[in-house]
């Protein structure tokens, strides 16, 4: 896991090292061990390590023999051991592995990888950057280009370290109000966009390609028994546990005690000579508290394991996952992700994680509250539509009641649906239920759910694995038809039937709760001031997006129990705190309260406790 840098100039302008340490600097977080970077003519690539395979002979950039080809790469190549074979490789690191694959099959090298991944190969043979991302989308990969210098980083905040202007992209803008994150490959700073997962990009004289490599579309659905699809789920996720756990450093897991994490956890424990190192959240409200359910499923597989409670005040650290997720997310989840991460960074390197279970499966009250009331004998369109809706944070109306004259004037005729819709289209030959996850695995999972596990983690330098992305899973989930995953208004149906074979039923078929906390209480309580004093604010005010009544009603209406509008204003809250701390002036570093101009006392306590 690292972070990775670079560019391209079309005037074969030199970048300098300055540029390359102050932008592998502004992520150091994402890997403290190690830093290289290479320059010539007119390319640049840098990398900023964190090791977990081949400590002391991982150093990256990796040269070929002629030194006509380097490598940079984030994320990890799990089936590198089985792909180094007949390689002629000469250190154990996947790095090389990725190197030596591209000199011998060429471009399409990439789809042989198993593992999460950034890569950037300069081939100065035919001068040329290619760019790849993984299928999912868990490893970042962020570009500009102006017409003559072309640039990517792991992290838009390394962009600005190479020069790039901290200027609002309005379509973005829309976007975050209408998904409660900003889709890719949109990013909310104009001229700064995502490469999209399962792409590449090709940078050369003759200009810029950008392919896919990669298409969840391809899939095709099959028919077959309950126990055939539950016998495959299990054996699959054992391979992908199995896999992931291949470290040169200590690993452990993140456990909720949720069906995805607790079956990861389940099976680790068969592969681990040695207890497995499990670490948790809880909250003292029990209303938002699983910590109980961790501490059953760790007591049933003997774990050693580290639970963290928190009290109700977690937003200390707002503005530092703002800063750390270089965009808003209202999802306010980020928050405990990173005090889990910072748990288990001062035990392990690397830990395995759930992600990607809800999506795959149909694990959302979304997915149950929509497919329950929602007639499918409608036209497809309709029905796509209507979950467009569903998802939303914001309808077209509410945005307009909210937005000022001058927002309007912007955005003209933009409609931020078409981010969704065009998914939708592609994957119109599956059943409804199918549709939609596989527009989630598209939007939801590269747009926020795979952003917090990567920014929250790498913010304290770990590593997270996701068994349940790995593209065997992935293939797998989308071969099974949704009505096996969603049936009777019960979730993950076929997944819950799958682990019986490895979980106890009390922790398959309990009712799940969201890994959230329970702030739309407090900003009715504690967190009354604070929201009025950055909503209401004349700094937050005077950027003339909203209109100030529209807003004021909005806090008042939540206030009085009037209408629940949670979702809304922590949305809006994470969008002020992002525009103070990149727009109205760019941090380095991650600013406090006050930095922000922020004065409402936030308190945040913590108990760390071991379980019996």
């Amino acid at each position: 896991m690292c972070g990775i840098i670079g560019g391209y100039d079309r005037e074969n302008r030199p970048f300098g090292r300055a540029l390359a340490e102050r932008a592998c600097q502004r992520m150091v977080h994402r890997g403290p061990d190690d830093r290289g970077f290479y320059e010539t003519a007119g390319m640049l690539v840098g990398n900023q390590r964190l090791s977990i395979l081949d400590l002391s002979g991982g150093h990256q950039p990796m040269f070929s023999d002629d030194r006509q080809i380097i490598v940079v790469q984030n994320g990890e190549i799990y089936n590198f051991k089985e792909l180094a074979k007949g390689l002629g490789c000469r250190t154990n690191c996947d790095t090389e592995v990725i190197l030596r694959l591209y000199e011998r099959d060429g471009e399409d090298f990439v789809k042989q990888l198993n593992g999460m991944f950034a890569i950037a190969i300069l081939d100065l043979r035919k001068h040329s950057l290619l760019l790849y991302r993984d299928r999912i989308g868990q490893k970042p990969l962020y570009l500009y280009d102006d017409g003559k210098r072309f640039l990517f980083a792991s992290e838009i905040k390394s962009l600005f370290a190479m020069g790039v202007e901290a200027e609002m992209n309005w379509e973005g803008f829309d976007a975050y109000l209408t998904y409660n994150f900003v889709p890719p490959p949109v990013t909310l700073f104009k001229n700064v966009n995502h490469l999209m997962p399962g792409h590449m990009l090709k940078i050369s004289p003759q200009g810029v390609a950008v392919k896919r490599w990669w298409n969840l579309a391809e899939k095709p659905v099959e028919c077959r028994s309950e126990d055939a699809w539950c016998e495959e789920i299990i054996d699959t996720l054992q391979a992908a546990v199995k896999i992931r756990l291949r470290a040169d450093v200590p690993l452990g897991a993140f456990l909720s005690g949720g069906i995805d994490s607790s079956s990861v956890v389940a099976l680790m424990s068969q592969e681990l000579p040695h207890p497995v190192q499990t670490f948790c959240i809880g909250f003292d409200d029990p209303r938002f508290d699983e910590s109980q359910y961790a501490r059953e499923v760790a007591e049933q597989f003997k774990t050693s394991h580290t639970c963290e409670v928190l009290n109700p005040n977690l937003t200390e650290t707002w503005p530092l996952t703002v800063y750390h997720n270089d965009q808003p997310h209202g999802d306010v989840s980020f928050m405990p992700t990173y005090r889990v991460s910072h748990l288990a960074r001062k035990s392990v390197k690397v830990v395995l994680t759930g992600d990607g279970g809800d999506e795959l499966f149909a694990g959302y009250d979304v997915h149950r509250n929509f497919f329950a009331n929602q007639d499918l004998t409608l036209p497809r369109e309709q029905i796509e539509s209507a979950y467009i809706n569903a998802i939303s944070l914001l309808q077209p109306e509410a945005k307009r009641a909210l937005y000022s004259s001058e927002s309007k004037m912007k955005l003209g005729e933009f409609d931020a649906s078409r981010f969704a819709t065009s998914h939708l289209k592609e994957f119109r030959h599956l059943d409804p239920i199918s549709q939609a996850l596989a527009l989630d695995t598209r939007l939801l999972l590269p747009g926020n759910n795979l952003v917090k596990p990567d920014k929250m983690a790498m913010a304290v330098s770990l590593e997270p694995r996701a068994p349940y992305l790995d593209y065997r899973m992935v293939d797998l989930a989308f071969r099974i038809p949704g009505a096996l995953k969603l049936r009777n208004g019960v979730t993950k149906s076929i997944l819950k039937k799958a682990c019986e074979k490895i979980l106890p039923a009390n922790i398959i078929y309990r009712k799940k709760q969201m890994f959230t906390v329970p702030i739309g209480e407090w900003f009715k309580r504690e967190l009354s001031p604070f929201v009025n004093e950055v909503l209401l604010s004349p700094r937050s005010l005077e950027r003339g997006l909203f209109q100030a009544e529209s807003v004021k009603q909005m806090i008042q209406e939540h206030l009085s129990d009037k209408v629940n509008h949670t979702r809304a204003i922590r949305a809006l809250l994470a969008f002020e705190l992002w525009q103070r701390t990149f727009i109205d002036e760019t941090f380095d570093h991650a600013p406090g309260y006050s930095e922000l101009g922020i004065n409402s006392s936030v308190e945040f306590q913590t108990v760390t406790r071991k379980a019996a």
